[in-house]
């Protein structure tokens, strides 16, 4: 069978039979691979845990009919043990593997930039920012905001969403796609503060100087408003959001 090399992050992982395991990843060239390890649930297998979810690797596979084959992988980075000590943590990178899943939807897609940003927020997770580290709450906000954006479906933080007035505006919808003149404004929208709405564009944008002073309340306040926006544009809401600690 033909080979291929590739660098990907697990996302998640299914058991197949008695010993074997269906393996998603989002890899760096070729999008996301749907692949079989064989015997993984054995003891003596020969990957041991680099195939468990957070597992950053180099992996090598065969080219199958249905479903390629896990031959080798070798681990770049192990999220998983950093990640496995810090409840906070762990459940927001939790968010953001099923985030990459349900954003990635078509197999062998190159999606760069949905990899990228995502070893960005496994990093930030683990090692913190550029400017120290940030609550995991924040990091998982920075990130459902981005990914969310490169998508197709960046939120309008300033213009009105629905007919382009030039803000700023006082009301933010997340099915209007943003922030929304008092015209455009459809009922029960949230009426945010200016404070909330510039560390919304600091996530939006990756400048983590800017988020460094912001209160509990307003990221909290933030926090929910990212939340309602991602769950409304990836159709049906994201399970493992009711575990992260706010």
């Amino acid at each position: 069978m033909p080979t291929y090399r590739d660098e990907a992050v697990v996302l998640r992982t299914h058991k197949l039979g008695e010993a074997d395991r269906i393996i998603t990843l989002l890899s760096r060239r070729n999008g996301k691979i749907r692949a079989v390890a064989k015997g993984v649930r054995r003891t003596t297998s020969k990957f041991g845990g680099r195939l468990e979810p957070f597992s950053h690797i180099d992996a090598q596979f065969a080219t199958g009919r249905t479903l390629d084959v896990v031959t080798q992988a070798v681990t770049l980075h192990a999220y998983t043990e950093p990640l496995g000590g810090d409840y906070s943590a762990y459940t927001a990178g939790q968010v953001i593997l099923e985030t990459a899943d349900r954003l990635v939807a078509e197999e062998r897609e190159p999606s760069l930039q949905q990899f990228l940003l995502l070893i960005g927020a496994l990093n930030a997770l683990t090692a913190g920012t550029s400017d120290g580290p940030r609550p995991p709450s924040m990091i998982m906000d920075s990130y459902l905001l981005r990914s969310v954006a490169v998508a197709g479906w960046a939120p309008s933080l300033s213009d009105c969403a629905k007919c382009g007035l030039a803000g700023p505006h006082e009301a933010f919808n997340p099915q209007a796609g943003g922030m929304v003149c008092r015209r455009c404004r459809p009922p029960a929208s949230a009426l945010p503060s200016m404070v909330v709405i510039g560390y919304l564009s600091a996530l939006l944008t990756g400048e983590w100087v800017a988020t460094r002073d912001v209160d509990e309340r307003d990221q909290r306040t933030a926090s929910g408003l990212v939340s309602a926006f991602a769950n409304w544009h990836l159709e049906r809401g994201l399970r493992s959001l009711h575990h992260v600690d706010r």
